[in-house]
């Protein structure tokens, strides 16, 4: 099981890919939490002002992802992350400065905000292509799933550490960014130690911008009914069911009435279901058919809708361990199979596109989901949002069936077995779907 689950960690390039992101992570997700926790204290508790600094963040993700995918696919993307994680350790350490000096004020947290998206909205497609070149293409599956194992165990941890050090520094939070300014040296000299000779690329040669343009790369996604699909279906599920920073929110204290500390174990699960999903899907070799995609997106959408429906805060923590592992073992089976089926001159383009829909619909989905949590109540964020992914992907499962000229086939001997059957030139095939 070790060398199926961690094989790509045997590789040098990749092990020290992730060693480096794991502690930066770390760090970000620390940062992450002091910051919000510096905004309660200089705005005098406003939620405001918080959706401010949220907003702040991911607008430069809807503005400049693509452009970011264009510069993926030109220049050598090791020295755009090594250009991007430098950035990252320069604002870190301008704000833990302004903190601990005692001169920060509001604004600085929104300027300081905004440059962590843009540098965000660059380096995570760069990043998200550079896997490709760390592994060969059988180890690439399982070296997307530990990428995202990385993250979630990060988002579990990170948040956590903060909370210690701030309560023992008395709500101090200036030095959680001087921290995180260190930790983001951790990537910079793990890029810098890899073999360029055990890359898995070509000889690099900068490209023209013009032999590089954003609307080349999304003629070569609508070109690609197999890629478009994929994004398409993540675009609509990430718009309304990946709201659980909101809808949890809401359900932990207006419909149970629970503090901190029980909103803390609503996120722990889902965030432990999501670590093991993506551990789960590191077992994979090859690329992920449609099917399995588009199933596992309707069992994420179908526990999502459960837990709206939970009769009670117990419940609903059991039920979020499901949902996240679902959660992201559909996300990291789109991301396989856009991925594995993106020619190399495209892929910073197309993983651009995919980041962008992946996390850019997160404020749109955000102000439609609150919406409804707040007119029709605290629950129907949930249902809302679970039913409307839900029949937004049995929607693209038909179409695909009826594209593709086949039919579904559920037995139950052996056990319970889902079969698809495809008509291709006119030839019946049969393809595994889920067992």
């Amino acid at each position: 099981m070790t060398g199926s689950t961690f094989g790509s960690l045997r590789v040098r390039n990749y092990r020290l890919f992730t060693i480096g992101q794991l502690v930066k992570l770390l760090g970000t997700w620390m940062l992450f939490t002091a910051q919000d926790w510096l905004v309660l204290q200089l705005s005098h508790n406003s939620a405001s002002a918080l959706g401010v600094v949220t907003a702040l963040q991911f607008t430069p993700v809807l503005l400049l992802t693509l452009y970011g995918g264009q510069l993926a696919d030109r220049f050598d993307k090791r020295h755009l992350l090594l250009i991007a994680n430098a950035s990252s350790t320069l604002v870190a350490a301008l704000l833990g400065t302004l903190v601990v000096t005692g001169v920060v004020t509001l604004w600085w947290v929104f300027v300081t905000a905004a440059l962590f998206g843009v540098i965000s909205a660059i380096e995570t497609p760069v990043r998200q292509s550079f896997v490709s070149e760390l592994v060969n293409k059988e180890l690439l599956p399982n070296a997307l799933s530990l990428s995202s194992a990385t993250f979630n165990a990060a988002r579990i941890v990170g948040p956590a550490v903060a909370g210690l050090i701030i309560a023992a520094l008395h709500d101090q939070t200036g030095p959680i960014f001087l921290i995180t300014a260190l930790l983001c040296i951790a990537p910079l000299v793990c890029v810098s130690r890899m073999r360029s000779a055990e890359l898995f690329r070509g000889e690099h040669v900068a490209v023209a911008a013009s032999e590089a343009r954003t609307i080349d790369g999304l003629r070569y996604v609508r070109s690609r009914p197999d890629l478009s699909l994929a994004i398409l279906l993540v675009l609509v599920v990430g718009l309304f069911g990946f709201n659980f920073q909101l809808t949890l929110a809401v359900l932990a204290r207006v419909e149970f009435h629970v503090d901190a500390r029980y909103f803390g174990l609503l996120t722990t699960a889902i965030a432990l279901g999501a670590l093991a999903g993506a551990l789960a899907s590191s077992r994979r070799r090859d690329r992920p058919s449609v099917y399995r995609v588009l199933a596992a997106a309707i069992l994420f959408a179908g526990f999502e809708t459960l837990v709206g429906f939970a009769p009670s805060f117990v419940v609903s923590v059991i039920l979020l361990l499901p949902t996240g592992f679902f959660m992201i073992y559909f996300a990291q089976a789109a991301n396989q199979r856009v991925q594995l089926g993106t020619d190399a001159a495209f892929r910073g383009r197309v993983m651009a596109l995919y980041v962008l829909v992946f996390l850019g619909s997160t404020p749109i989905g955000s102000l439609i989901i609150g919406w409804c949590a707040e007119r029709f109540g605290p629950r129907s964020g949930l249902v809302v949002g679970g039913v409307i992914s839900l029949v937004a992907t049995l929607a693209l499962a038909l179409f695909q069936l009826r594209r593709a000229g086949g039919r579904i086939h559920v037995g139950l001997h052996p056990r319970l077995h889902v079969r698809v059957h495809e008509q291709a030139a006119g030839i019946p095939a049969v393809r595994p779907a889920v067992r």
